[in-house]
């Protein structure tokens, strides 16, 4: 950054802009919210609790429970934190994510991530909310011809959650060339871990996630993993992702809100991940490493549509934000990860 940007984020700072976090009661959500806080912003979280818990949103921060598409709320909410008239940001996770039911349910899809992003899209236009940071996917990219996935890698999804991910990016596009609004789009890869001081991690029950699902199965919550394809063209067989660290993710998202306010003008769409990946006996080789245990395995066909290999290549949010990872480490995202399961166990008794 430039030191007019540096004096520009070193002002909004210093005035406390208010950062609305939708879905902020939810895995990733409130992995923000806590980045947020560390770095001295104020926060108020709207979240309608469908898949978020209470108990993730820190004392003293402003919670709202209710919809994003309500339009009524909204405008409470952007009147009682002074969001709007260039003043504040919107972070926006709410949302629905688990691939099968995207598939079952496509509406579902449609209307929790598109229309209800498009109501509260529109709701901040008409506030004047200056800057807006989304949670995209991986999933927009479909099956790739590449392994390593840069940001112009053509987008096919494959699947309703990537399409209506593909959709609200588009609406995001569109709306920053017509109003004074810029938007930071966030693609994420595999998302994994947990805060590190354990004050929040992923709580849901019946999550699809690799790393929380062997967890399970190590504490004896589940009976065993499956491994869906063992034939694949990777050195074991087995599909290879790029796991990122949760908070890693949310750091990511406060200096693409830093990058956002520095320069109005420009908006910004990139991968979010480490640019290297591990197969999934890769994974559960570690998972038995950290927790000392041995998990079953259960080997099963592959899944449709998975492919071989999705790995990002993050050359551009690194060229781009100030950001450096600091839980690049498979191990230690797992043992971040087990902490937060342990303890999860406690608070649900």
């Amino acid at each position: 950054m430039t030191s007019t940007s540096n004096d520009t984020v070193a002002k909004a700072t210093s005035e406390k802009q208010a950062v609305l976090v939708t879905g902020g009661a939810g895995y990733i959500g409130s992995h923000a919210v806590l980045a947020l806080l560390d770095n001295g912003w104020p926060v108020a979280v709207i979240d309608n609790l469908t898949t978020g818990f209470r108990f993730a949103i820190p004392d003293g921060v402003s919670f709202y429970e209710g919809d994003i598409a309500d339009t009524d709320l909204l405008a409470r909410i952007f009147d009682e934190q002074n969001i709007g008239q260039g003043i504040g940001a919107i972070m926006h996770f709410a949302g629905s994510i688990v691939v099968p039911e995207s598939v079952e349910d496509p509406l579902k899809y449609y209307h929790n991530n598109t229309a209800k992003s498009r109501a509260l899209l529109d709701a901040a236009v008409r506030a004047g909310v200056p800057h807006f940071i989304f949670s995209s996917t991986a999933a927009t990219y479909g099956v790739p011809e590449v392994a390593a996935v840069c940001e112009d890698t053509p987008q096919l999804p494959i699947n309703p959650y990537g399409w209506s991910k593909l959709m609200t990016e588009q609406m995001l596009g569109d709306i920053a060339a017509a109003h004074e609004l810029n938007f930071c789009a966030l693609r994420y890869f595999n998302v994994a871990g947990a805060d590190p001081q354990a004050r929040t991690g992923q709580s849901t029950a019946g999550a699809t996630h690799l790393i929380k699902v062997a967890l399970e199965a190590a504490l004896g919550k589940r009976e065993g993993v499956g491994v869906f394809g063992t034939d694949f063209d990777t050195p074991d067989g087995t599909g290879v992702r790029d796991y990122i660290h949760v908070s890693d993710l949310a750091s990511a998202h406060v200096h693409a809100l830093e990058a956002l306010m520095a320069e109005p003008e420009r908006s910004l769409t990139m991968n979010c991940g480490y640019g290297r990946g591990f197969s999934v006996f890769e994974v559960l080789d570690a998972v038995d490493r950290v927790t000392n245990t041995l998990i079953e395995r259960r080997l099963d066909g592959r899944r449709a549509g998975d492919p071989a290999q999705l790995i990002s290549d993050p050359s551009l949010i690194r060229s781009t934000l100030p950001w450096q990872p600091q839980y690049d480490d498979l191990d230690t995202i797992i043992a971040h990860a087990l902490t937060w399961e342990r303890k999860l166990t406690d608070l649900r008794g």
